[in-house]
């Protein structure tokens, strides 16, 4: 997971104890086409990195479609508030989910990786 991590812009730059640290953590996940991945109003429970397949973010301010490399669920995550959009599998997807307290702890350490997050979500 670590080497996975590590090639995403993202986290490039972090050292091995924070790499490790979001590892340990970290988890794959796979929804079917169709699925939801996130649902509006959730808690930001922490971001996800999809991998593979497609994905539709429905936000109130417009729609767009995600594939291999896009992050999604960070602007609940760095605002601290409920999901504001609703994320569908438009096929089968594979994800990494990252959990919102240990990706605190990294950005603490690491404030630039909050901006990189910032910069995603706008």
């Amino acid at each position: 997971m670590r080497e996975r991590l590590r090639a995403l812009l993202l986290f490039s730059d972090l050292d091995d104890e924070q790499l490790d640290m979001l590892a340990a953590c970290a988890r794959e996940i796979t929804v079917a086409a169709g699925q939801p991945l996130i649902q509006r109003g959730d808690p930001g429970s922490g971001i996800f990195v999809l991998e593979e397949g497609r994905a539709l973010v429905e936000a109130p301010e417009r729609t767009r479609e995600l594939g291999p490399g896009d992050i999604f669920g960070e602007r609940s995550m760095l605002n601290d508030t409920e999901r504001t959009a609703r994320v569908l599998a438009r096929t089968d997807v594979r994800c990494i989910a990252i959990p919102r307290p240990e990706l605190e702890q990294v950005i603490a350490a690491h404030p630039l990786l909050g901006e990189r997050l910032r910069h995603v979500s706008d």
